[in-house]
């Protein structure tokens, strides 16, 4: 499983949630109109990434939940999540919220001992909630602008920000290091299929067209995360 493979787990990670928020705002023409210089590049890569999921990964994603179990599901999310806390928390202290960084650090000891590797989310249940962070938003906190909007192949979704930020992320995340090639590229596999299996039943709500519609919702998305976080903090 190459490096790009693992970014895009990282993209379907983010636009899960874009999705649901920038719904509403597409199909009542809410959204500003995006900038987008490089839409000529963007859209043929755009159509090759769509067709690869297409014949690939979502009937991939289709079999696996067919054929687990949902709180077996449930389970592998949850020890995947469990990884990235390594990530949450140093983007946290990079950003200055050491609350959050605590958080994390927290609820990685009791998820991977009381939650059995982080099986069962035990620190959600102690009110240990959960941060999703990268070194994207943690480029924003600091004023690093966006830059213009990309399209990377595989990758999918970008700016020129959250594109750098992939780099840093990726030697932050704890898979990285384990020594065991096998066990590496499985939790690298499962991974990828896990969070195509969650935007399973999300398809359906793309409307329009699908690249607009994609490229609203993410930069809507990013805005969110970085500029809600920052009015929070002062």
């Amino acid at each position: 499983m190459s490096p790009l493979s693992v970014s895009k787990v990282r993209f379907f990670k983010k636009i899960l949630l874009t999705i649901g928020l920038s719904s509403l705002l597409v199909n009542t023409g809410w959204a500003e109109e995006t900038s987008d210089p490089w839409e000529g590049f963007n859209r043929p890569v755009f159509v090759f990434n769509s067709v690869l999921d297409h014949y690939t990964l979502k009937p991939i994603a289709e079999g696996y939940q067919w054929v687990t179990p949902t709180f077996v599901q449930h389970g592998v999310t949850n020890m995947l999540n469990n990884l990235g806390e390594a990530k949450n928390f140093g983007n946290n202290v990079l950003q200055l919220k050491f609350n959050d960084a605590g958080v994390d650090l927290a609820r990685f000891g009791f998820n991977s001992t009381f939650g059995l590797l982080g099986f069962f989310d035990v620190g959600s249940k102690m009110g240990l909630q959960r941060s999703d962070q990268d070194f994207g938003q943690t480029l924003g906190y600091w004023g690093v602008p966006t830059g213009p909007y990309v399209v990377l192949p595989f990758l999918g979704p970008s700016t020129v920000r959250d594109a750098t930020g992939k780099v840093p992320d990726y030697f932050m995340s704890v898979d990285n290091y384990i020594n065991d090639d096998g066990v590496q590229y499985a939790i690298w596999g499962v991974d990828i299929v896990d969070t195509r299996v969650q935007l399973l039943p999300l398809d359906k709500m793309i409307v329009g067209d699908p690249y607009i519609f994609i490229r609203n919702a993410y930069l809507e998305n990013r805005e969110y995360k970085i500029k809600g976080y920052v009015e929070d903090d002062f």
